[in-house]
């Protein structure tokens, strides 16, 4: 069956980093987009980021641009997020997710907490 198993999240001050993964399983990784997602808490998923399936193409919502990069190895069947100058309001769980066999489908999501 399809499975995401997302990790890399943890507690970062302002301004820190943190790279999150996902590696993905039960489908052919490489033929398909795949996406970021984030809730925060008290709040709806919210789209952060996609990338095509030859990871020549990405889009960004706007709060993240030039501070975000996502990116895959379809060798490793991984997607990555690169977080960069965050901010506290990037703390959510981050969910990877990607249209899958005609549904959505995410994991069970990474918990990112930006704080001092």
């Amino acid at each position: 069956q399809v499975q995401l198993v997302e990790s890399g999240g943890g507690l970062v001050q302002p301004g820190g980093s943190l790279r999150l993964s996902c590696v993905a399983s039960g489908f052919s990784f490489s033929m398909y987009g795949m996406s970021w997602v984030r809730q925060a808490p008290g709040k709806g998923l919210e789209w952060v980021s996609r990338i095509n399936s030859f990871g020549s193409s990405t889009d960004y919502v706007d709060s993240v641009k030039g501070r975000f990069t996502i990116s895959r190895d379809n060798a490793k069947n991984t997607l990555y997020l690169q977080m960069n100058s965050l901010k506290p309001e990037d703390t959510a769980i981050y969910y990877c997710a990607g249209d899958i066999y005609g549904s959505m489908k995410r994991g069970q999501g990474t918990q990112v907490t930006v704080s001092s």
